[in-house]
């Protein structure tokens, strides 16, 4: 059996956005957010990717990001059955000592579920399902959690490309938006676009870095032929 807890980056998500009242975010009708229907036993789905795709939609509708809690496998290592459920179940274990400087948890035990088996078909049965959660719900929240941001490929060559040409994030950031038809239809946000242009840049340093070192030492080489260098 397996049991996968959510991403830091989840939690840290959640902490940072409860602060935020919902009333403060886009309006409801600029979301634009699709009908997923409610999720009910006896539903079957192709595979455990279709069903962990379902349940993301209808939880990305609710306000809330799917985690997969347990599965079991068989002896060749094929899943059979799995549980799904919300970022918030389980309980906050706080490993300090001082109960005055706890750190916050975004977990509150929250038992909202969906579990599955794998039939001799092929195909994922939906055994059982549990709707309820004990936490605020706000859809307006939920394309602030990492998990539901995602910055497709023709924007990341977007990003790239204007890098490479000089032009200034936040005017990439404005055509991009402009391409979707607003900011309510941008999959991610603009810090989400700064990080993967700085994720571009170390990645080019990094590369660059050996070949930039060796001509660094040539020119020292140069200007200074008492320069000492030694390449292993």
């Amino acid at each position: 059996m397996e049991f996968q807890n959510p991403s830091p980056e989840i939690n840290e998500d959640i902490k940072a956005i409860s602060i935020m009242d919902c009333e403060d975010l886009v309006s409801e009708e600029d979301q634009n957010l699709e009908e997923v229907p409610e999720p009910k036993v006896g539903m079957f789905f192709d595979s455990k990717d279709d069903a962990r795709d379902y349940y993301g939609r209808y939880a990305k509708v609710q306000g809330f990001v799917v985690v997969t809690r347990t599965s079991n496998k068989r002896r060749n290592g094929q899943k059979t059955n799995i549980t799904y459920s919300c970022h918030r179940g389980g309980k906050s274990r706080d490993k300090g000592l001082n109960p005055l400087k706890a750190h916050p948890t975004s977990k509150t035990d929250c038992k909202a579920s969906m579990n599955l088996s794998l039939k001799i078909d092929g195909k994922w049965l939906l055994n059982s399902i549990e709707l309820k959660h004990n936490h605020e719900m706000c859809p307006k929240k939920a394309r602030y959690l990492q998990a539901n941001r995602v910055i497709p490929l023709h924007a990341k060559r977007t990003i790239e490309l204007n890098r490479s040409a000089g032009i200034k994030m936040n005017q990439t950031i404005a055509s991009c938006t402009i391409e979707v038809g607003g900011p309510s239809k941008l999959p991610w946000l603009p810090k989400d676009a700064r990080n993967y242009a700085d994720k571009v840049r170390r990645s080019e340093l990094k590369e660059g870095d050996a070949e930039s070192m060796h001509k660094y030492f040539i020119k020292m080489k140069t200007d200074n032929e008492a320069f000492f260098m030694q390449l292993i």
